[in-house]
């Protein structure tokens, strides 16, 4: 693998910091949360108590203070390197999705109201875009807030919310003047426990099993004026502006979920023999494992250089649209080739491949399909 000169000896310090709590909270309890369809929040809160939250975050709301995105990248990979994604996930969406909302489009009050547990871990984001009949339109959504006095009155549905179940502070994306469309939506933060919020079950899912998915409900919800993030009638425009970062994440998420899976094969065919010989002397084994090695590195090149973009503030909506839809098709192909190599075992349980194949599928469908990034490429090459 190529030398990486993204990251200096702060950042590999910190991995050996976020590798040792991924290995003692989160590995241990895999399988566990795998059948429980969710992870338990104390892990949530642990990795906020141990400074793994809101590193970014001015340490006057109990962040970090470090405002560099390359750490939050680093426990990122950690979490694809251990084989946990859906475990993981909870932390990755709250920190690399969600919370460039609470710092980027609150106030002074908000901010003092919300970044303290956002940090510590006492409350789990998530944010709910995606409705039963509208799935990538966003500029067609039809839940509503409607202004009463001081208050707004939210109605209607979302549905495939991450972290549905265990979050306490929604980002909701609703309808302030249904007459228009990109310039009606606001977004809003919806409060666990605020009356008429109700949570649908948890969504069964091909994989991703540990991560929890679910169907929101909002039944004449007043939520308080002072609970609108940014301007109202500018939430598309909030939601265009962070989409890049979100896209780079699950780039970043896809190179290293792959390179996991790599590493288990490569290990596996050198155990395993067939015909009197290790299965990966064989030429097809090592054909294989060639291509997957050159295209992960050309992968992780690819993702490091629109890091310095997202980090020099010059990553495009274009750029990120790029990554994900390839990084996600490559990580597909190799969670297919690798299982391929593993054989009858590759579709046991046991094996971690197979959970690596099943959790992957879902990449080339959130974050906006892989289908819409091309509309987006296209649309620029065309314009």
């Amino acid at each position: 693998m190529l030398k990486r000169t993204l990251l200096n000896d702060d950042h590999e310090q910190f991995r050996q910091s976020a590798r040792a709590f991924i290995e003692a909270e989160i590995v241990p309890n895999a399988d566990k949360w795998e059948g429980a369809g969710a992870v338990d929040i104390e892990m949530f809160r642990k990795a906020g108590s141990m400074g793994f939250l809101g590193i970014e975050v001015d340490e006057a709301y109990g962040g970090g203070g470090v405002d560099d995105w390359r750490f939050h990248v680093v426990f990122n990979e950690e979490v694809q390197r251990a084989g946990v994604m859906a475990s993981g996930m909870c932390i990755t969406l709250h920190n690399d999705i969600c919370l460039p909302y609470f710092t980027e489009m609150t106030n002074d009050e908000q901010k003092a109201r919300w970044l303290p547990g956002i940090c510590s871990g006492d409350s789990m984001t998530a944010i709910a875009m995606t409705e039963p009949g509208t799935g990538s339109d966003l500029a067609g959504i039809g839940t509503t807030a409607v202004r009463d006095g001081d208050t707004y009155i939210l109605n209607g549905s979302k549905t495939f919310i991450t972290n549905g179940i265990n979050s306490s502070l929604v980002i909701v994306a609703a309808k302030t003047d249904p007459t228009q469309k990109h310039r009606g939506m606001s977004l809003l933060v919806v409060e666990e426990g605020m009356e008429g919020f109700t949570r649908g079950r948890n969504l069964e899912k091909i994989g991703m099993h540990a991560q929890d998915t679910a169907e929101l409900f909002f039944t004449d919800v007043r939520v308080p004026a002072e609970n609108l993030l940014g301007e109202e009638g500018q939430g598309f425009f909030g939601l265009v502006r962070n989409l890049p970062r979100e896209r780079l994440s699950l780039s970043i998420s896809a190179v290293h979920h792959a390179h996991a899976a790599y590493r288990w094969t490569v290990d596996y065919v050198k155990e395993r023999t067939a015909f009197g010989q290790p299965i990966g002397a064989f030429q097809n084994s090592k054909f294989e494992l060639a291509e997957m090695r050159t295209e992960l590195d050309i992968a992780q090149v690819f993702i490091d250089r629109q890091t310095e973009a997202y980090l020099a503030g010059e990553l495009t909506a274009e750029d990120a649209a790029q990554a994900k839809w390839w990084t996600t098709e490559l990580e597909c192909s190799v969670m297919d080739r690798c299982l391929q190599l593993h054989g009858g075992y590759g579709y046991m349980e046991e094996y971690p491949i197979a959970r690596a194949w099943r959790d992957a599928r879902v990449q080339k469908i959130y974050g906006g399909t892989n289908e819409i990034m091309k509309e987006i490429i296209g649309r620029d090459i065309v314009a």
